[in-house]
């Protein structure tokens, strides 16, 4: 039977301080979104995939359905505050990114919480992203390395800040921050 659906106030609590916390770094990266894709685009994907730290660190540490989404959305608005002239991008990135977060857990019933699975989440993410960027940048105008360099780091970017959201989380679990949002 999978866990309850039910967020405490607790837990929706955790979600929105993950939301803020993440969000201005996502607002952060609005602002250098254009200055990055001027000067060295091709990092832009290592940019946009900061954008999986919501979900991320709020699966890790809470380990509930729809924590991921609603982490993703609260972290939106508070990056459209930020850099308002991205806030379509970023509620349609929130609910891209954490919608596939909440799936895979979903097709391990949220009873897996294994890195692997959060990896998996990315690299699904990272193909999405390399896919934007493959025609934001216009890859086929570049030569053959820059352009497999280029979706190399689209994939990598997403997959990377995972592994930092995995720490985090874990850090702020091992710290007791989840004890009192448990279900």
């Amino acid at each position: 039977m999978p866990p309850t659906t039910r967020l405490s106030t607790s837990v929706l609590l955790t979600c929105a301080a993950i939301g803020v916390a993440t969000g201005v770094l996502g607002g952060i990266a609005g602002w250098l979104t254009p200055v990055v894709l001027a000067t060295v685009p091709i990092l832009y994907g290592v940019i946009l995939g900061a954008h999986v730290l919501p979900g991320i660190i709020a699966q890790e540490l809470i380990r509930l359905p729809w924590v991921a989404l609603i982490s993703h959305v609260v972290a939106a608005l508070v990056a459209s505050a930020m850099a308002p002239q991205w806030a379509f991008r970023f509620l349609g990135t929130a609910i891209l990114f954490g919608g596939i977060q909440e799936i895979v857990a979903a097709l391990t019933r949220y009873r897996v919480w294994s890195a692997w699975r959060f990896f998996m989440s990315a690299i699904v993410i990272g193909i999405l992203v390399a896919v934007v960027v493959a025609f934001a940048a216009h890859l086929s105008t570049l030569a053959l390395w820059a352009q497999i360099t280029y979706l190399a780091v689209a994939v990598l970017g997403p997959v990377a800040w995972t592994a930092v959201g995995l720490g985090i989380g874990t850090s702020l679990r091992r710290a007791g921050v989840a004890r009192g949002s448990r279900r």
